[in-house]
Order: C-alpha cells, then sequence, then structure tokens
C-alpha cells in the first residue's frame, strides 16, 4: 500500500504525487504588480485585498472570552454564559455538554438515543498529544520531514524560516511537549477527569497553585474530516428553533473523536483511540492568550459569524478561496468522471484502491466506518442517494428546503488529495496515482475571472521557491529537498489548475513566495488581490505549529503595509485560517450545500476602512471573499452553480447571526465603514 508519510504527522500532506498527461492550456496574460490595467477600478477604496490564512482553529477556540468594547456584543462561550472570564464553567455551561451515543450498520448525522458524559460512567478520553513534537528537532530538514515542530537553535530557526519577525523568532526554538506523541496530554489540567464541556488550554505547575496557559506550547490536533464533521455537528431538522433553524447542536465532538477519529481504512479500532477529547479545549484570551489577534479585534473589525465553507479538513476548504465550489474527479476532458480505483504503484499482486468514502460502520462496531483514511476513500458522488453517507445528509437538507446542489454523476472530492502538478508545472510519470486529483480544467476559479478581467492577482506561499525546484518523485519521496515539505500544496487552488499549471507564464504571473510578497509591498508592485499562506512552521496549526507564531507572521506583513501610507490607505487585510480543525465552536451553523458550512472560525478584517473595533455579524465563509472581489472589481459570478450565487444575507432585528433567507452568505461589505471618505455611496456598517 502507498506510504503515506505526512498523513500520520498532520492533517494536510506535502507529497508530490501527479498524472501522466498535460491538460491543454489556457493562457493567462497579466503579471504581479499594480500594471494591470483595472487593477484601480473598484467600487470602494480598496485597490489591494491581502487574505493571510492560518490552520486549523474555530471562533471559540480562540475567541471564547474577548469582551468587545462597550456597544458591540460577541458571541461566544462568555457571552453565553457557558464559562466565566477565568475559562471556569459558567451558569449556562450545560448547554455546550457533550453526548455518546451509538451508530450500527448505517452512517448517521444525528443519531439517538443519546448519553451525556460523566465522570463516573461514560467517562471522557485524556486529550491525547496527537503527533505533538515531544523534543525540538536538531536541523530544519528534521523538522520539516517529521511535523514540523520546534528547532534546537536560534541559527537553525533563522535558516529554516523567513516568515516571522526577527525578534520572534525565539518562539520557534520553543514550546515542545515533553511526552510522547499519541498519548494523553498529561499537561492539561485535569486530563484524567475533563468536565463534560469546553475547557481552558491549562496546566498546574508543580509546587503553584495558579494555573498557566498552554497557548505558548504545541498540543493535539482534533479529528476534522468530511464525514466526521457532519456527525460533530448533530443536525437535527426536529430540534429547529427560530434562533436556530439548522438544529445543529454541536454535541457529539468527543464521540467521534472517540469512536471513528480520524479512521485507518477499514482497519480494526484500536482501543482505545489515542486522540481523546481535545475538541472541546480552548484560549483564554482575557487572561493573555493570542494577544495580537485580540489587539487587531480591539482596533479593527472582528466577525462573529464567519465559518469555513466545507466540513472537514484544509483542502477542500482551501478550494473555496479559489473555486467557490467542492471539486470533482474529472476526465480527460474536464467534464465529471467515475475514480478510477487506481493501481498502487509497485504492489504484487495488484491492489486496486476504493476511492469512494464509506461512513457505514464496519460489521460489529459502534461508528467505525468501512472505508475512511488515507488508504484510499475520499471522493463521493452525492446526486446519488444509493452512495454511503449520501441519503442522510440530502435528507436533512431536504427537511431545511436547502439544495444539496451536488451535479449529475459528479465525484466530489471530501479530503486532502494532492494535485496532479509539482512546481515546476510537470506531472510526474504516475497515471494518476492515488490521493491524486486529476487536473482542474473546467472549474473556473477566481484567478482566471481576475485575468480575464486584467486584474493583477498571487498566491504567495511561504517555501514556494523551494518546492518549485523541488523534483517531482511521485509516491517514494525518494529525492525530494526536505525543505520543500514546509510548502502546502494542498492549500494552493491554482495549483490543482491546468489553466495556470500548464503554462508558463502564468505561473510565474501568479504562484510566488512570500518572500515575493515582501519585495512587492516595498516596492509599490503588490497585485490587486494576494492569498498568503505560511509555511508549516508558521500556520498555527495544532501540534505542529503553534498560534503564536501565525500572529508573528501576520504582524510582520501588516506592520509592512501600514509603513507605506499610500498602500496602507487603500488596502484590506482579511485574517482567517483554511478551517476550525476539529475544535469545538458553539456557534449557528447554517447549512448552504450538501458541503456546508460548518463551524465559525476567526476573521479579522484590518483596514483603515475597519477601524474602531466593531464586532460584525454578517454570516459568511470563504466564498464571501470571492464575492467581495466580485463586487469590488465588478466581475461576474464563476459559474451558475457556485456559491458566489447566493444572496447576501437579510436578517431580522431580533436575531443577527441568522439570515432569513436562507441559503444566503455575505460579501462582507458590511464588516467595512465606506463612508464619505471616498466620495462613494457605500453601505457599510457604521
Amino acid at each position: 500500500m502507498l506510504k503515506q508519510r505526512t498523513k500520520s504527522l498532520r492533517d494536510r500532506t506535502v507529497v508530490t504525487a501527479a498524472i501522466l498527461s498535460l491538460m491543454g492550456s489556457n493562457a493567462h496574460a497579466g503579471q504581479v504588480g499594480g500594471a494591470s490595467s483595472n487593477d484601480r477600478k473598484t467600487d470602494s477604496p480598496i485597490k489591494h485585498v491581502i487574505v493571510i490564512v492560518g490552520e486549523n482553529r474555530t471562533f471559540d477556540h480562540v475567541f471564547a472570552t474577548y469582551e468587545p468594547r462597550e456597544g458591540e456584543h460577541v458571541d461566544n462561550l462568555l457571552s453565553k454564559g457557558i464559562i466565566k472570564e477565568d475559562g471556569s464553567p459558567g451558569p449556562n455551561y450545560a448547554k455546550a455538554a457533550q453526548f455518546s451515543t451509538t451508530v450500527n450498520n448505517f452512517y448517521s448525522i444525528n443519531p439517538t438515543p443519546k448519553t451525556p458524559y460523566n465522570t463516573t460512567t461514560n467517562k471522557l478520553q485524556a486529550p491525547g498529544t496527537s503527533y505533538a513534537p515531544q523534543t525540538c528537532y536538531t536541523t530544519v530538514e528534521q523538522a520539516a520531514l517529521n511535523g514540523p515542530g520546534c528547532l534546537t537553535t536560534l541559527s537553525e530557526a533563522a535558516r529554516g524560516d523567513y516568515g516571522l519577525r526577527k525578534q520572534d523568532l525565539p518562539l520557534l526554538t520553543t514550546g515542545a511537549t515533553g511526552i510522547p506523541g499519541n498519548s494523553p496530554d498529561t499537561r492539561v489540567l485535569d486530563y484524567a477527569s475533563l468536565p463534560n464541556g469546553p475547557y481552558p488550554l491549562v496546566t498546574l505547575p508543580q509546587g503553584e497553585d495558579e494555573t498557566s496557559s498552554l497557548y505558548k506550547t504545541y498540543g493535539g490536533s482534533p479529528v476534522h474530516r468530511f464525514y466526521q464533521m457532519w456527525q460533530q455537528l448533530d443536525c437535527d431538522v426536529t430540534k429547529a428553533t427560530n434562533r436556530n433553524p439548522s438544529g445543529c447542536q454541536a454535541d457529539l465532538f468527543p464521540f467521534v473523536e472517540m469512536t471513528v477519529s480520524s479512521g485507518s481504512n477499514g482497519n480494526p479500532t484500536p482501543k482505545p483511540l489515542k486522540e481523546g477529547d481535545i475538541a472541546l479545549g480552548f484560549y483564554n484570551v482575557a487572561k493573555g492568550d493570542a494577544p495580537y489577534l485580540t489587539k487587531l479585534a480591539r482596533e479593527y473589525t472582528l466577525n462573529d459569524n464567519y465559518h469555513q465553507p466545507v466540513m472537514g479538513g484544509t483542502f477542500a476548504n482551501m478550494m473555496m478561496f479559489g473555486y467557490a465550489d467542492a471539486l470533482y474527479y474529472a476526465g480527460s476532458n474536464g467534464d465529471p468522471a467515475t475514480p478510477n480505483h487506481v493501481l498502487v504503484p509497485g504492489s504484487n499482486p495488484p491492489v486496486y484502491v476504493d476511492e469512494v468514502e464509506n461512513p457505514n460502520p464496519a460489521p460489529g462496531t459502534n461508528n467505525w466506518y468501512t472505508n475512511d483514511g488515507y488508504g484510499g476513500g475520499s471522493y463521493t458522488n452525492c446526486s446519488d442517494p444509493t452512495q454511503p453517507g449520501v441519503t442522510p445528509i440530502v435528507t436533512y437538507l431536504n427537511a431545511i428546503h436547502v439544495s444539496p446542489n451536488c451535479a449529475p454523476n459528479a465525484y466530489y472530492l471530501l479530503n486532502n488529495y494532492v494535485p496532479a502538478y509539482i512546481g515546476s508545472g510537470a506531472t510526474d510519470p504516475i497515471n494518476n496515482g492515488p490521493f491524486t486529483l486529476p487536473p482542474v480544467i473546467k472549474q473556473k476559479h477566481i484567478g482566471d475571472t481576475l485575468t480575464q478581467a486584467s486584474v493583477s492577482w498571487a498566491f504567495f506561499g511561504e517555501r514556494w521557491n523551494d518546492f518549485k525546484t523541488a523534483p517531482g518523485e511521485g509516491a517514494n519521496f525518494g529525492s525530494l529537498d526536505p525543505i520543500a515539505y514546509l510548502y502546502c500544496n494542498i492549500c494552493n487552488p491554482f495549483l490543482y489548475s491546468a489553466s495556470v499549471m500548464t503554462n508558463a507564464s502564468a505561473r510565474n504571473a501568479h504562484l510566488k513566495d512570500t518572500l515575493d510578497l515582501y519585495d512587492a509591498i516595498e516596492d509599490g508592485t503588490l497585485p490587486a488581490v494576494s492569498w498568503v499562506k505560511p509555511s508549516t512552521f508558521n500556520d498555527g496549526h495544532p501540534s505542529s505549529s503553534r498560534l503564536d507564531l501565525f500572529e508573528s507572521f501576520a504582524r510582520k506583513i501588516i506592520d509592512q503595509v501600514k509603513s507605506k501610507e499610500e498602500l496602507w490607505e487603500s488596502t484590506a487585510i482579511l485574517i482567517t485560517v483554511d478551517e476550525g480543525g476539529g475544535y469545538y465552536d458553539s456557534g449557528y451553523v447554517q447549512p448552504v450545500d450538501y458541503f456546508g458550512d460548518g463551524t465559525r472560525i476567526p476573521m479579522l478584517v484590518v483596514s483603515k476602512y475597519s477601524q474602531g473595533g466593531h464586532v460584525s455579524h454578517e454570516y459568511s465563509d470563504h466564498a464571501s471573499i470571492i464575492k467581495f472581489i466580485e463586487r469590488n472589481w465588478d466581475l461576474p459570478r464563476l459559474s451558475n452553480r457556485t456559491r458566489d450565487n447566493l444572496p447576501n444575507p437579510k436578517t431580522s432585528s431580533d436575531n443577527p447571526y441568522v439570515p432569513v433567507n436562507r441559503p444566503a452568505i455575505g460579501d462582507l461589505w458590511g464588516n467595512f465603514s465606506f463612508n464619505d471618505r471616498d466620495g462613494g455611496d457605500h453601505d457599510g456598517h457604521h
């Protein structure tokens, strides 16, 4: 069976498998910088959008105890009375209670009956450390191949990282757990007797009475795959209310962690699973955690109703930044095709992989999925109700009058597969190897639209310069430079696209390193639209990175933009994450189609036109950024089925979080205050 080197270490892989044939190119004119003719033809004062994307944190996981300025309201664990400011249980703690249940034979997104967890029977498992580093690594190469995680010396940190502010490089030399991977995280306070609800990520140092935050240390990473997240949210139409019309209860997070976790493709269920109840942990900004993100929230706009667009993990959610849609398995002409159950290279006798996800429990198990994990199973044909896992979701969506929006006979990719192309634009000599999505040919992305409209754009990925020159090694990873693994290939929507990857001028214009971003800010050639992705050192992903590293990465860019007065005057910096990483969140979730939305995630809008500490409640997800770009530059929709066709939300006066015209997602316009300063008539939030 194909070895998935990085999957056991983190949930997003930096592999370079590929397919045999290059698809026809679709030439991209244009260049990075302000030379494109329509860059400044905008409907707002914003001439530059920079989207900085971290990893795997929900809104409550970060902002559970955030208190906004007077006159503003935030929806979090503290405001709901679920917890107190010190992180201890509040008067409404039972609202976040979690349950166990039984799922036999057939997958269910709202299984019954349910039994609450408690401390005597039906006990919660201790949170696991997952693949968090026990000790720091000696070299950058070791870290790149194994996690990554911290480094032992400042010199190695400086050699391996150019995304942090120089004064923050010491952060990369601390934070190891001292605890073996896949074992209980004994640092967590009361780890062996967790409460039935959210708990603060703190520890009680030996000989002290005061707890100490785990914010600046590495930790566990909860499960966050597609069918698992549908179960975690426990959406039940019979539980729908006016304030929560989806009926999603978010009360099966530990159950999913402790029954299926990330699965292992039909192998026997390990007993116990090592993951435990990681998902209910949260940081405490009221006590100093996440200080820079909190500072930005107090000075600019925080959105407390921004969501990951797809249930599950990195790939599917990152694609929404580009396509506003899920990606399907395409044949050589770009039309939907059936996954061909690919031959595993080198196997004797031949081994074929069933690539269709099957969340029905294996016989004799409770919720242990039949086909899940990187041994196979990541597509679904959700237009076919006979396919495993499809009917429970479609039946629920029909009951709340939401279209699944599944094209006929399209097999959509739900979990992490690598692109067909390597950084050079070539493909590997492996004919559509396992865990590789064939080239995207007919699904249009926002970059295509921007290019056609003569608006400049680029995707800036830290370590791109290493990745684009690394040889493609298909399944064996033999001579690939380890440092190239620090680049997240499954995070780049345009690396999957034939229109970009088969055209050298398009690749050179639109795929860049963050070093190029810093230069572009400095010399005045910043594109109109920029996506920015940190390396695996700095992306804030639990277990392999930390949130304070992501804070430093974002601050370096924000400080540089603000130092350029003219650029700051016309730039909006959007700071978010790819998805919630499986952490618990108490916010409302609006299903908009078969694929999501999922939990709330942080969104900070940093701009001269978003100052003041406002908390925006505009319902939005990653496709909202595409809607903002389309509105600002007067661009057409990507297609007649993509999420940019959804209307902007309309809400009632007593509940700003729930659109009455569901399904609906905003275009982020309400996160800004576009007033007489720009001479326009814009509908901002003031």
